[in-house]
């Protein structure tokens, strides 16, 4: 009788982990609230849908897909916390995200040690990978790939000879305003200030310092929260100047808060918009149909990201005999792989994880509208 109930409990340890060991878990790391929430809930939602897309593939090897997202508050530390949860589940194989670069820096040094993959969707600063690390990759362009575009955009296109700069005291937004400063410098273009602000209501002595410099184009370095409230502002105060920014802006919701000061507003993006490519329409109708709302660029960010992560796991996968692999197979299957059927285009990772080669896209806001200005190739990693 003893040996029998040792024997059940013996089986039913068997399939218990049968079991676990069946099931495979992609997390994602986000502001789901505060003021960024708008943009990391369209992130989150673009990844859902991957999931959703590739979970019948994962069941044809008798493995379950999962998708268990984390609310990082763009905080470092909330971030950082969600790490060592995600780090102990040992079936979290891979993390799309973060999306603030001051978030995914930290806890990318945390997970590296356990071998845990990161995608970030739309982590810019030049540091995320430039530290080397093995499970670091990101589908975005860096700043220093982002910046000289946006510079070469006021330069060439809005032809301005002097420019006001600012960004958010971010690693994000300070990183993409020194990118833009040090082009426009090389470009021969007069950079009247690099101011950083943490201001987010009152921004009358900024415009006021504005005014006194009439600068032909204004930089931002910064988020479509702060951005937004920044816009109105100017515009109130009848500056009428171009406002060119980074991927930070690109939300509807920055026309709500600006009102009818988005106007004469650019921003460069990675993100495919809609009638760029066909395959983002469908993008657009599916999540549409999905979530009840429009897509914007952050969603299409993380749908990318995503793909990227679950096919990475489903080739680690294949080569395992159709098993679940491990969090150091899924790290090497994303950093040498090369993906196909992205919105972005193909993606392909260099030694430290930046992609080799993508589209940017400038887009327009005027008139309550966003749309696409022009397209610019780049190489978002180092040359």
């Amino acid at each position: 009788m003893k040996t029998k109930t040792s024997l059940t409990v013996i089986a039913a340890l068997a399939l218990g982990g049968a079991s676990a060991q069946s099931t495979i878990k992609v997390a994602s790391l986000a502001p789901l609230s505060g003021g960024q929430g708008a943009i990391g809930t369209q992130a989150r939602n673009g990844i859902e849908l991957a999931v959703r897309e590739y979970q019948p593939q994962f069941k044809k090897l008798g493995l379950t897909l999962q998708f268990v997202p984390f609310d990082d508050q763009a905080d470092p530390a909330t971030g950082t916390a969600a790490a060592r949860k995600i780090a102990a589940d040992r079936q979290v194989l891979a993390v799309v995200g973060a999306l603030n670069s001051g978030v995914t820096i930290p806890v990318s040094a945390a997970l590296a040690p356990s071998r845990v993959a990161m995608v970030s969707s739309a982590s810019t600063a030049n540091n995320v990978t430039d530290r080397g690390l093995s499970n670091m990759n990101r589908i975005v362009a860096r700043d220093d790939a982002q910046g000289p575009a946006g510079a070469g955009f006021i330069q060439n296109t809005l032809k301005a000879k002097k420019v006001y700069i600012l960004n958010d005291k971010t690693a994000y937004g300070e990183g993409l305003a020194n990118e833009v400063e040090k082009a426009l410098r090389a470009k021969g273009v007069r950079v009247v200030a690099n101011e950083g602000t943490e201001e987010k209501n009152d921004f009358s002595g900024i415009v006021a310092k504005i005014k006194l410099q009439r600068p032909d184009a204004i930089y931002f370095g910064g988020i479509y929260n702060q951005v937004g409230v920044f816009l109105r502002q100017l515009r109130d105060a009848g500056v009428t100047t171009p406002v060119v920014g980074g991927d930070g802006l690109d939300s509807l919701e920055l026309l709500k808060i600006a009102g009818p000061g988005a106007e004469n507003l650019y921003f460069t993006t990675g993100a495919a918009p809609v009638e760029a490519l066909p395959a983002a329409k469908t993008f657009a109708a599916n999540y549409q149909k999905a979530f009840g709302q429009p897509a914007q660029g952050f969603a299409v960010y993380g749908y990318d990201a995503a793909k990227v992560v679950l096919q990475g796991i489903l080739n680690a996968a294949k080569a395992n005999g159709n098993k679940a692999p491990t969090r150091a197979q899924v790290e090497s299957a994303i950093r040498k792989g090369n993906f196909s059927g992205l919105l972005s285009g193909t993606a392909s990772f260099n030694s430290v994880g930046d992609r080799k080669a993508a589209t940017l896209y400038v887009m327009k806001v005027g008139g309550g509208q966003v749309k696409l200005s022009t397209s610019l190739p780049v190489k978002p990693g180092r040359s």
